[in-house]
């Protein structure tokens, strides 16, 4: 398993700098590195001094660099996509619809991008993976699917089994799928090959969106109001999905003292503001990204004092929207919105008082 790190703050920040110099810092240190570039335009290329591809390519020793391109990508979870039809139906549909046809629709990027960094960590091949995204709203969406996708097959999947839909058609289910398809389906629709598949792979990405061992991120910001500003709501923002930020990084700063209240209690690292021609001072510049996990967690569950703690930096009261569904307690804040699924022990009670303190919303059960 990889550590996957990211990086988040206003454009021009310099965070596509920040990632190339963490990449090379992991390298240095002996680490297997793949720097994931996922804007198809020529920064990265003409900072690295090297042309990026759509496959992993090493540029120096320990450190390999891909340029994501989304039909690329989609062409090949099109062939991915007809192996399962091919596996599953006895008729393929599929089959005379090629990758190459298919535009990308809006949004597809992201997801294309997330099952990359998937099989990225999956291969074994790295230790870091260090993803320069669009550092903006849009990475938390996307690092959010699995968040999102585990929601939706967790409520719908007891909606859908306690409906009279599902009691009328479940006699007929079986014969039909099994006339149909490669495998005998009965009982659980849930819990079939195909679908336990996809959950799993969803669950395990929610666990390590929620790992910062696992995926951690760091704000870049300058002095510019307006930087810190967005930092600050993509701080907050991250929370919503999971994530840990583990820091800031003050690039073209001098003084960690002028940001440090905007930010506490994360650590400050400041870039230096004329670098040379050599890529070290920014590597000695940068934190000790190992030390992520000290951040405060996202959520924190507390089962004895019956309290839900929720660390959501950036936003005050006036901007948190709190509601309670069955087991879960929906959080909306900015423009993220988070379920909360309650431990059993917690699962079925109101909601007694919440109160916003020191940037955490905590929820008295």
């Amino acid at each position: 398993m990889s550590l996957i790190l990211t990086f988040l703050g206003k454009g021009g920040t310099g965070r596509t700098t920040v990632a190339i110099a963490s990449a090379k810092k992991f390298a240095a240190a002996g680490k297997r590195v793949l720097l994931v570039g996922q804007d198809a335009g020529p920064a990265l290329g003409l900072m690295l001094g090297a042309l990026p591809t759509p496959d992993p390519q090493y540029i120096e020793p320990n450190l390999q660099v891909v340029q994501l391109q989304a039909t690329v990508l989609m062409e090949r979870a099109w062939d991915e996509v007809k192996k399962q039809e091919a596996q599953y139906l006895r008729t393929p549909i599929l089959k005379a619809v090629y990758g190459q046809e298919l535009s990308i629709l809006p949004g597809m990027d992201g997801a294309l991008a997330l099952n990359a960094l998937r099989e990225f960590d999956a291969s074994g091949n790295y230790d870091v993976i260090v993803f320069d995204g669009v550092g903006d709203q849009s990475t938390l969406r996307m690092l959010g699917l699995p968040e999102i996708g585990s929601w939706y097959a967790r409520r719908f999947r007891q909606v859908f089994a306690d409906s009279d839909l599902v009691k009328t058609i479940a006699p007929f289910i079986q014969p039909v799928a099994s006339a149909v398809l490669n495998v005998n389906w009965s009982g659980d629709l849930f819990n079939q090959p195909t679908t336990q598949q996809a959950t799993n792979s969803i669950e395990q990405g929610r666990a390590a969106v929620a790992d910062p061992t696992r995926v951690a991120a760091y704000l870049v910001t300058t002095a510019d109001p307006l930087a810190i500003a967005t930092a600050k709501y993509l701080w907050g923002s991250a929370q919503q999905i999971g994530l840990t930020v583990g820091g800031v990084i003050f690039n073209q700063g001098t003084d960690p003292d002028v940001i440090s209240s905007d930010f506490a209690p994360l650590p400050v690292a400041v870039l230096p503001t004329d670098p040379s021609s050599s890529w070290q001072p920014l590597l000695d510049a940068l934190p000790d990204f190992s030390q992520a996990t000290q951040a405060p967690k996202p959520v924190a569950i507390n089962v004895g004092d019956r309290k839900v703690a929720l660390f959501l930096p950036g936003f005050d009261k006036k901007q948190v929207k709190l509601t309670q569904y069955g087991p879960e307690v929906t959080v909306e804040a900015g423009d993220q919105r988070r379920n909360v699924f309650l431990p059993p022990e917690l699962s079925g009670k109101s909601i007694t008082g919440a109160k916003f303190q020191d940037g955490f919303l905590i929820i008295s059960f």
